[in-house]
Formats: structure tokens, C-alpha cells, sequence
């Protein structure tokens, strides 16, 4: 794996410099950081994969947020590690950067998209704009492209076309590390349109569906569901806690929708990134006072999608090893 990354750093590094030299010959490059560029960028540009940098930035205590470096910094770039330059590097290493009336290779922004399935923790009861009351020939459950039947109609100035969310209230989540609870855990069930409509009822088609529908479940307004987040630096140190995933499962991993124990109120943001961090375990014969000075251990990342007052909704990008209830999730400010 080690050589595969070095053959592939390398290959791009001579496309870069035009220079002919063998990549088994250099084991690491320099590059002056420009103005633009990310951590989440250089990883994508040097290793071809851009969801490696939590990996280059957990061995880099001195990158306190992977998204804001700043130009004029040097880094010395190997195949397993991004290292700040602090004075002049011994010889070896070959210099990268762009020409000053050429700019440096563009890299795309990343962006999050999300389909409105993703789900998210309330807290306080919800409140819903009406029920589903009845479905077609009875069924117990429904899909895409089923009627159904709802207590929306005229007297709540709803029309013929109206669309809402439904969703279902699965439970009330408890604090995996502090006592008390957090908020009620909401599953997006899918969409639905109103067809024909009376005063109290309305008969409604399933316009989406992500999970079984039935009767019961409730309609909140219709939200456009599909969206890309942008990344964004956050203007606050956060640190939280995983409260809760959607699946329920105990194991979390890439792809995952977690709920946070942080929101608005804490200074948290949607396009916020933040690392899933785990404290170093030692021997309980270390000191304390070495222990309280271990640096922690970066097993993931994630992208805030939803953030309500105090609670949030999240995806893993990135784990390098499984993810838990109860894992800390924090990232430093830009400075």
C-alpha cells in the first residue's frame, strides 16, 4: 500500500515539475502552499483521493484545521504524512511549486449532497402539520407511487398539489456519556401530494419514499430535499459528543448519519467539518499528568448537514476505524 502511494504521489509530482526522476529515487517533495489552497485539495491533488487527508492531518498536530492553511507555508509531502516546514530541509526532498505567471493546478470544491433521508433529533415534541388517517384497501403499509389519506383539507388552506415530508417518531435519546436526553430521534419516511381535497380529508399519492409508510405517521411542510453542502471553517472551537446514529446500529462507519449534542447555540454550521477523536488508552501506570498530555487519536470525520439549536445532524466522510455512540467529535477554529 506504502509503495503503491509513493508510485502515484510521484507520477503526479513529474507531471507537475516535468522532471524525470524515478519515484522509488525520492521518498518525499516540497510544496509552497498558495493562496486557495486546502489540506482536503493537496491530499486530492498529490494522493489522488481526497477523503486521505484525515489520515495526513491526524500526524500533523501543527494543521488545526485541514481547510485553512495559509500561503507561504511549506509542507513536505510524503506518502503516509504532510508535515509543516519550519526551517531549511535536509537534502533530498525535491521542490514543487507553481510558476508566479502560472497558477497552481485548480481543485475542484468538494461539496456534501444530501436527499432529505438523512433524518435529524428534535427537542422538543413535534408538532405535525397532519397525520396520515387512512390507506389504500387497508394496507398496513405503503410506498411510492400508493394513495393514502390524511385530516389536511380546506380548513388548514391546503390545495390540490400541496406536497409535505412524512416522517415518524421513533425515540426519545438518551446522552450516551452525560445524564438526560437529547431530543427525539425523527426518520424521513418520504414525500407525498395532495390529489383531492375537502374540507377536514384529503386523498394524497406517495410521491418518494425511503422507508415503509403507514398509518400514523405525520406530515411536516415539504422542504426541497436535495441540496449540496460546501465546506465551511468554523468560527468557534466545537466540541460534542455522537449521540445517536441513524441506523441505530452500534457500529458507524463511512457514509453514516450521525446525531451531535451540539448546535447553533454552540456555534455549529452546516458545512461545519469536524474529527471524530478518540483519547490515547495507556497503561494505568502512566502518570495522570502524562496521560491529560497524549495527544488524541483521529479515527474520522465528519460534515454537519443539519443543525438545529442544540442538537445536529451529520455525515462520516471519513473513519479509519469503527465509530461508537459516545465517540467526541471536536475541531479548532481558524485563528
Amino acid at each position: 500500500m506504502r509503495k503503491s502511494l509513493s508510485a502515484a504521489l510521484f507520477v503526479l509530482i513529474l507531471g507537475l515539475t516535468g522532471n524525470a526522476v524515478l519515484a522509488e529515487e525520492k521518498e518525499s517533495t516540497l510544496y509552497t502552499i498558495q493562496q486557495g489552497d486546502t489540506l482536503w485539495g493537496i491530499s486530492q491533488r498529490f494522493l489522488n483521493d481526497p477523503y486521505y487527508w484525515p489520515n495526513l492531518w491526524s500526524k500533523n498536530p501543527l494543521i488545526t484545521n485541514p481547510h485553512f492553511i495559509y500561503p507561504g507555508q511549506k509542507l513536505k509531502i510524503g506518502p503516509d504524512k504532510i508535515e509543516i516546514v519550519t526551517e531549511a530541509p535536509a537534502a533530498g526532498p525535491v521542490a514543487v511549486q507553481p510558476e508566479k505567471d502560472k497558477p497552481a493546478p485548480a481543485v475542484a470544491e468538494v461539496t456534501i449532497p444530501v436527499n432529505g433521508s438523512e433524518g435529524f433529533l428534535l427537542e422538543k415534541e413535534p408538532v405535525p402539520a397532519g397525520i396520515i388517517i387512512a390507506t389504500n384497501s387497508n394496507r398496513l403499509m405503503i410506498g411510492e407511487g400508493d394513495t393514502a389519506y390524511t385530516d389536511i383539507g380546506t380548513e388548514r388552506k391546503a390545495k390540490s398539489g400541496d406536497r409535505y415530508a412524512i416522517y415518524r417518531q421513533l425515540k426519545l435519546v438518551s446522552h450516551p456519556v452525560y445524564s438526560g436526553t437529547v431530543g427525539y430521534k425523527i426518520a424521513p419516511l418520504g414525500f407525498l401530494k395532495l390529489d383531492e381535497i375537502k374540507a377536514k380529508t384529503s386523498r394524497v399519492v406517495i410521491t418518494k419514499s425511503f422507508s415503509e409508510v403507514g398509518i400514523d405517521d405525520y406530515l411536516l411542510p415539504y422542504v426541497e430535499p436535495k441540496r449540496t453542502i460546501a465546506l465551511k471553517g468554523a468560527d468557534r472551537d466545537l466540541k460534542g459528543y455522537i449521540v445517536e446514529s441513524r441506523s441505530g446500529m452500534e457500529l458507524i462507519g463511512a457514509g453514516d448519519v450521525v446525531y451531535l449534542d451540539i448546535g447553533t447555540k454552540q456555534g455549529a454550521a452546516v458545512g461545519n467539518l469536524l474529527y471524530v477523536v478518540r483519547d490515547v488508552e495507556v497503561s494505568s501506570e502512566v502518570s495522570s499528568n502524562l496521560k491529560n498530555n497524549l495527544p488524541v487519536s483521529v479515527i474520522g470525520a465528519i460534515v454537519i448537514i443539519n443543525a438545529g439549536e442544540n442538537v445536529s445532524t451529520a455525515l462520516v466522510v471519513k473513519s479509519a476505524e469503527q465509530i461508537y455512540r459516545g465517540d467526541r467529535v471536536e475541531i479548532r477554529a481558524v485563528r
